[in-house]
């Protein structure tokens, strides 16, 4: 199958593309734009792959859901268009990097500047039905982010794997934390954030990390 993501991504994909699960996933999707509003936009599904490619990945930080009200969406996770409200975990996600390096808040929560860095901002679903949050889960997209996670692992060295919350934290489990720095913490949802999110310092370890393996550190 044919499918529109950055060259190298396609690459290391490509043996998704050809299985069972995909060619199903693909006609849901396929179905559901055509009859339903459905989050990101149809170009933007890929983005953080596009955005980010294979060999440039420093970090991964791991989502769940592409957000699922108008505007929001543009398939980075955790991330919002410019001129769009904050979303909630963002903030306590902009609050601590405050607090751990020093900066002071964006005024946009539109996080493509950590992508061209080479952050992988990688949901586990990469869609989803409008007001409907968790409605393309368990179709095939799991599977999917799998693959690439288990690419990234199996493949490349001295990564930064984020993983915030129960739910990121099960789709990690099996990367090598000898070979990668795998940092963890709950989730920064106002839910949560405050059982130990904050000061979990993962932005300044997750620098110190990359500067002892002789890469560029992010600017957060």
């Amino acid at each position: 199958m044919n499918v529109k993501i950055e060259e190298s991504w396609k690459t290391h994909l490509q043996p998704e593309f050809e299985k069972p699960y995909f060619k199903t996933l693909t006609d849901f999707v396929r179905n559901e734009y055509s009859t339903k509003t459905i989050y990101p936009p149809a170009g933007l599904i890929f983005n953080a792959f596009d955005s980010c490619p294979f060999d440039d990945v420093k970090v991964v930080i791991v989502g769940q859901d592409p957000y699922h009200e108008p505007r929001q969406a543009h398939g980075l996770c955790f991330s919002v268009n410019d001129n769009v409200q904050i979303p909630p975990s963002l903030v306590n996600i902009y609050k601590e990097i405050s607090d751990d390096l020093g900066k002071p808040t964006p005024q946009s929560g539109n996080l493509e500047r950590w992508a061209k860095q080479g952050v992988l901002l990688l949901n586990a679903t990469l869609t989803v039905q409008a007001h409907r949050a968790g409605s393309h889960q368990g179709r095939g997209w799991e599977e999917f982010t799998d693959a690439a996670i288990r690419e990234l692992a199996e493949k490349r060295e001295n990564l930064v794997f984020i993983l915030w919350g129960a739910y990121a934290q099960r789709k990690g489990e099996k990367i090598d934390a000898s070979k990668h720095l795998v940092l963890k913490s709950p989730h920064p949802s106002p839910l949560s954030a405050h059982r130990g999110f904050f000061g979990n310092k993962h932005f300044s370890r997750a620098n110190e990390y990359l500067e002892r393996n002789g890469k560029e550190t992010i600017e957060w």
